[in-house]
């Protein structure tokens, strides 16, 4: 099955509210489960509005979750993950060794890309006031926003470790 086939069922479109771009993040990630995406980025400033907390979206990840798999994580700061989505902060210490997570500390949250990367499906958010953007499987599409993120992953830094040990 080839990229395309593999996104068959998430749309290429333009999207706009925050309620359909948490739809599309949580068909994203069941997608992912389901087809077995290899490798997936998700990048945003803060991660605020993205329902990372919610059950299915805690089960899409430990369905996907398996060896041979990666996910990249990056952010300005991940204060507002730790507080606000704790399952995902639970499912993300069980999988650490699958996870880098990266952080851009001096970024402006405004240019920081809000995204989802696989190699068969995309998702950018371009305007996060109104949370609009545009999602699709174009070669195009994807070959461009994982330029952008390769851009903002070398100016990045380790972050957001999976335990925090005292002495």
């Amino acid at each position: 099955m080839d990229d395309g086939e593999q996104a068959a069922s998430l749309p290429s479109r333009r999207f706009q509210g925050r309620e359909e771009f948490q739809q599309l993040v949580r068909d994203a990630l069941a997608t992912a489960a389901r087809d077995g995406w290899h490798e997936i980025i998700l990048c945003d400033a803060t991660f605020d509005d993205w329902p990372l907390y919610e059950r299915a979206v805690a089960d899409s990840l430990q369905a996907w979750s398996k060896s041979g798999r990666k996910m990249t994580l990056l952010a300005k700061n991940y204060d507002i993950m730790i507080r606000k989505h704790a399952r995902f902060v639970t499912w993300r210490r069980t999988w650490t060794h699958i996870i880098d997570a990266r952080a851009c500390p001096s970024a402006d949250p405004l240019e920081l890309p809000s995204a989802i990367w696989s190699p068969a499906w995309v998702l950018e958010r371009r305007d996060l006031d109104h949370s609009a953007g545009i999602c699709g499987s174009e070669p195009d599409r994807r070959v461009l926003l994982r330029q952008a993120l390769q851009e903002w992953l070398q100016k990045s830094t380790p972050s957001f470790p999976s335990a925090t040990t005292g002495l």
